[in-house]
């Protein structure tokens, strides 16, 4: 006996009174006001409201029809009520309107949102007028691909086209959202060209939905050109776009678009501007942040909470810690997400002490944690150095709160005992893991070994790490470097020869300086910036002082030294600099801003792609272990 079957059962001798009257009471066999009083309120969003009003209809007398059934049904689907839906499943049937098509759909696609899709196949397939109707298809089609069963969703599509059933919009809006894993994308690409071929690429829906496809199958290229293609463009058009760029990590693409988003004239909304917000906080552009601030300010959504903590994250990542925290206090709301970007926030500059009081804080205030905050709190503890704290953390996830660790959590406990030294520790917690390790798992063991010089354990990391992400070239980078500071050249020399043998090329690195509105980004040996004369006398002057030579073996000076002479350069006296790198600050890099930050009496921030080095006095707040 199927769940549905069950509660049909356990509930018909209970929904009997209600219905006795059906037959018997003709005079309230009319129920066009309850319908129309029900379809107000769906259409409202008011869905509890509606469940109310069809009780009081049946205690009225009044008898439902197949008018009645499908908002009363969509209500039970929107608020997840599956035994309600069951409940009214009994009254379809004692009232004969289960043949009807739009009762069918809603009662298909009720199982569908509450997770019991083989329920809904079983109604689909017992029912002959359902296999020849386009709106029973496409509820199904739907329901298949909310969970999670994209092929068989995909094969009741081809029994649509094999049967010559009329495919629609709402057909390919229910398929669509299944195609969006990077492996679909010649899915996709096939999918985007049935729906060119039957014109429903006309449907701005439609349209969208491909667009964002596309965005979710990591395929900014062809995101873009899509939309470039788009005549009109709406403001869910722009906003598909904005956060896929966004999402995917192409932050500079995000915020060029919403300048041109701008200059069409449209208004953004919440969603447009957590996507600004978001690429703001992965470039460091605080300037642009503090528009979008102001902006939000003067809005009709200044109290949204899902801004707010865009704000507080941005202001985070770009090193103003004194903002975010001053925006977090003025918050009426806190949730999970305001606290986990906070924590995370004070993590990132080192300030260990000050995130792990604040997750405490969190608990008092009886916000239940989850794996994300987790993440940030023993982060927070690796990079402060506070190994037992974190330990401590680590054990309460299932013990007090039910949550079992993921692997970015042993991935963080691996960074935590690394740092103190504990290497074989380290290795011991990867080997008894409940599941495979991934790559950042073995990825932090060997920036571990990298610190402490273990060549041994770094190449076992390696070999595992390099299986699991053949192509991210920080770890080769991290094993040649380690083989430098041990002065192993066949180990050079064999990083050198896989990474050529796998067309691998280190990225370029850079660093910029935001200053008055504008970023200043350098390379290494840049000459194009304008005041490059200038700046390299004062690179010389700051070697003078810190005796130590700023060109490295090719003669080049590396990029964050270059931004931290001009800063110097175009600030005032006293005025804290924060620098942005897209690469790990190197070992000579770091040591001279320790020394410059110590004669020039500056503090200097410096965030790379994981964590904010605080310069001051000649110290950095990552105690050297970065």
């Amino acid at each position: 006996m199927t769940k549905r079957s069950f509660a049909l059962h356990s509930t018909n001798k209970l929904l009997s009174h209600h219905l006795r009257f059906t037959v018997a009471s003709r005079t309230h066999s009319t129920c066009t006001s309850w319908n129309t009083q029900l379809r107000e309120l769906t259409k409202n969003g008011n869905y509890q409201e509606c469940l109310d009003l069809y009780r009081q209809m049946l205690r009225s007398g009044a008898s439902p029809n197949a008018f009645t059934f499908p908002v009363a049904l969509k209500s039970c689907a929107v608020l997840s009520l599956p035994i309600s839906g069951t409940q009214l499943h009994s009254h379809v049937i004692k009232t004969g309107c289960n043949s009807e098509p739009f009762v069918q759909t809603g009662l298909i696609s009720l199982y569908g949102k509450c997770c019991f899709i083989e329920d809904a196949r079983q109604l689909f397939d017992e029912s002959p007028h359902s296999q020849k109707l386009t709106v029973c298809y496409n509820a199904l089609v739907s329901g298949y691909t909310r969970n999670n069963q994209f092929q068989s969703g995909y094969e009741l599509f081809r029994q649509m086209r094999f049967l010559g059933v009329r495919v629609d919009a709402v057909t390919i809006l229910g398929l669509i959202p299944g195609c969006t894993d990077p492996g679909n994308l010649k899915f996709a690409e096939s999918l985007h060209c049935f729906v060119a071929k039957s014109g429903l690429d006309n449907d701005f829906c439609v349209g969208n939905c491909l667009l964002t496809m596309y965005v979710r199958c990591n395929s900014n290229e062809l995101a873009r050109k899509f939309f470039d293609n788009i005549p009109v463009k709406e403001l869910a058009t722009w906003n598909a776009m904005i956060s896929g760029y966004a999402q995917n990590g192409y932050a500079t693409e995000a915020l060029e678009l919403y300048s041109k988003f701008e200059s069409s004239g449209m208004e953004p909304n919440p969603i447009t501007l957590v996507g600004v917000l978001s690429s703001c906080a992965h470039l460091g552009a605080q300037r642009i942040g503090m528009n979008i601030e102001k902006k939000i300010q003067t809005s009709s959504y200044k109290h949204n909470i899902f801004l707010n903590n865009a704000l507080i994250n941005m202001y985070a990542r770009c090193g103003n810690l004194v903002k975010a925290q001053e925006l977090f206090d003025t918050l009426t709301e806190k949730n999970l997400v305001s606290w986990t970007a906070i924590i995370g926030g004070y993590g990132m500059h080192g300030q260990g002490e000050t995130a792990v009081h604040l997750f405490n804080e969190m608990i008092r205030a009886n916000i239940r944690p989850d794996g994300p905050v987790f993440v940030s709190v023993l982060s927070a503890c690796s990079h402060a150095g506070l190994t037992d704290l974190g330990l401590g953390y680590f054990n309460t996830m299932k013990v007090n709160h039910g949550l079992n660790p993921g692997p970015e959590h042993y991935s963080c406990v691996v960074d935590l005992l690394g740092r103190a030294g504990r290497l074989g520790d380290a290795h011991n917690i990867i080997n008894t893991m409940p599941m495979e390790p991934d790559g950042a798992v073995w990825g932090a063991l060997l920036g571990a070994c990298k610190i402490h010089k273990n060549v041994d354990l770094a190449e076992l990391a390696f070999d595992h790490v390099i299986r699991l992400e053949p192509k991210n070239i920080g770890y080769y980078v991290l094993l040649s470097n380690l083989y430098t500071e041990v002065n192993n050249m066949e180990g050079i020399l064999r990083v050198r020869v896989m990474m050529r043998d796998r067309r691998l090329r280190k990225g370029p690195g850079y660093s910029y300086f935001e200053h008055k509105g504008r970023a200043h980004v350098f390379i290494a040996g840049d000459m194009n910036h304008p005041e490059s004369e200038e700046i390299y006398v004062m690179l010389d002057r700051l070697d003078d002082l810190v005796n130590v030579s700023s060109r490295g073996e090719n003669g080049f000076v590396h990029s964050e030294r270059l931004a931290i002479a001009f800063a110097l350069l175009s600030t005032e006296i006293g005025e804290e600099i924060v620098v942005i790198k897209n690469l790990r600050v190197c070992g000579d890099c770091h040591l001279f801003i320790k020394l410059v930050s110590k004669v020039v009496d500056r503090r200097f921030v410096v965030r790379d792609p994981t964590r904010f080095h605080h310069f001051k006095d000649g110290v950095c707040s990552c105690k050297d272990y970065w």
